[in-house]
């Protein structure tokens, strides 16, 4: 289903509108997103449409290489392929009940992955589908391995019935070419120390079809109710695990021209250690696993900055940070005029609590809750636009904007998670 059409495209020229449903192209039925890219590839293309409820004929002719210019519809919870399994660090199973029914869907959908960069576990995944993946190329997906010994992994999927093992089925993929980002969750007492050295060096001989491993702390909500008994990293561990990741990427860059291992962000926070330069990511390939997001966007932040002439104080105006990277934040913005006058304020998550600290897990509530205490919050209250979903920019607990501003009596404005932005929303031009 076409959700949009950029004007000025070879799909604007060719008559197509948001609304219509491609059925065919070139003959051939279209099943999903990837069909369509995948058979839509070829110069010449002959549609068969469906516009209200006719169905109508449609050729078009493009360049080598142009895009068509079309935003085509999610899927709907009914059409994604959900996952059977019921590991015991899902964060699904931890949200607290009466949010909207939409953030309970558990995929496990290779279409996902490849289009999206969901991580998928390949457990669920039937011949026909793997077939698929191979003879369409899609590359690269993005596999939540967690640990490489069959018997541990199945314990932390949750002793699903089938017991499918990983390595054959990354093998299969690496012999096709698809790369893969590999994805280990870390549970304390559960898939680290000699378990994770087993999966880390099991994984390396895939290398460079799995292209990246890596590793981030498990999440966990106050709300694990009748779930396995889990735990987070000490301070003490996380300063180990960085001296043991450290150790694994200077072996793996002599041997094999890459780091191979990654650490989520959140360890190296946690361990008060410095973060790795930029060139140590190797172009930030899996960063929205939060895998050198905060280096890119200090680098970011500090370019953008420089670029800027004005010496010109910003606004007074307070800044809503998740608690882990508050205080950094808070730094990074008094050492510049134009967020000397921010105020960044750690907003606790009492929606979730336990370890959740980030800041695109917060809830309205929460926010509004906290800021109320505080006073004079200046001319704006900055949110962070990867706290509202997209489209409807609503927060998890479905307030807006709007409801916050009303409370407080002063705007709030949602900022992306981009240094220009930020800068923007500072700035009193």
């Amino acid at each position: 289903m076409v959700a949009a059409v950029r004007p000025r495209t070879v799909g604007a020229a060719a008559g197509l509108a948001a609304g219509d449903r491609i059925l065919t192209i070139n003959g051939r039925a279209l099943r999903d997103a990837i069909d369509f890219q995948f058979y839509g590839a070829e110069e010449r293309l002959d549609l068969t449409l469906e516009r209200q409820g006719r169905r109508r004929a449609l050729a078009l002719t493009r360049r080598p290489g142009a895009d068509l210019g079309l935003e085509l519809e999610a899927p709907r919870p009914g059409e994604i392929a959900t996952c059977a399994n019921k590991c015991v660090f899902c964060f699904i199973h931890q949200l607290p009940r009466g949010m909207r029914r939409s953030l309970y869907v558990k995929d496990d959908d290779f279409r996902l992955s490849f289009l999206h960069g969901n991580y998928i576990t390949l457990s669920d995944l039937d011949e026909a589908s793997f077939e698929r993946i191979l003879e369409q190329r899609l590359s690269p997906l993005y596999v939540s391995v967690h640990a490489t010994d069959p018997e541990l992994r199945w314990r932390l999927l949750g002793q699903p019935r089938h017991r499918v093992e990983i390595l054959p089925r990354l093998e299969r993929l690496a012999k096709a070419a698809i790369r893969v980002h590999a994805q280990i969750v870390l549970c304390p007492d559960w898939n680290d120390g000699a378990h994770l050295e087993r999966t880390v060096h099991e994984l390396t001989p895939l290398h460079p079809h799995v292209v990246t491993t890596a590793i981030v702390p498990v999440g966990l909500t106050r709300h694990r109710e009748r779930l396995p008994a889990l735990r987070t990293l000490t301070d003490g561990e996380a300063r180990a695990l960085v001296d043991t990741v450290d150790g694994w990427q200077a072996r793996f860059l002599a041997a094999l021209g890459s780091r191979f291992v990654f650490l989520g962000d959140e360890v190296y926070l946690q361990a008060d250690r410095p973060l790795p330069a930029a060139e140590c990511y190797e172009g930030f390939p899996i960063a929205e696993d939060g895998i050198g997001l905060v280096r890119r966007f200090e680098d970011d932040f500090a370019r953008a900055l420089a670029r800027r002439r004005s010496t010109r104080p910003g606004r007074r105006v307070t800044v809503v940070s998740g608690g882990m990277y508050a205080t950094r934040l808070a730094r990074l913005l008094a050492a510049s005029p134009l967020g000397a006058a921010a105020r960044v304020v750690a907003v606790p998550n009492v929606l979730f609590g336990g370890s959740v600290a980030v800041a695109g897990l917060l809830a309205g509530q929460d926010i509004q809750r906290h800021l109320a205490t505080l006073g004079d919050l200046g001319e704006a209250v900055l949110v962070p636009a990867v706290a509202l979903r997209d489209g409807d920019g609503v927060f998890l607990d479905d307030l807006t904007p709007a409801d916050l501003a009303r409370a407080l009596g002063v705007p709030v404005v949602p900022v992306e998670p981009e240094p220009r932005a930020l800068l923007n929303a500072l700035s009193r031009n």
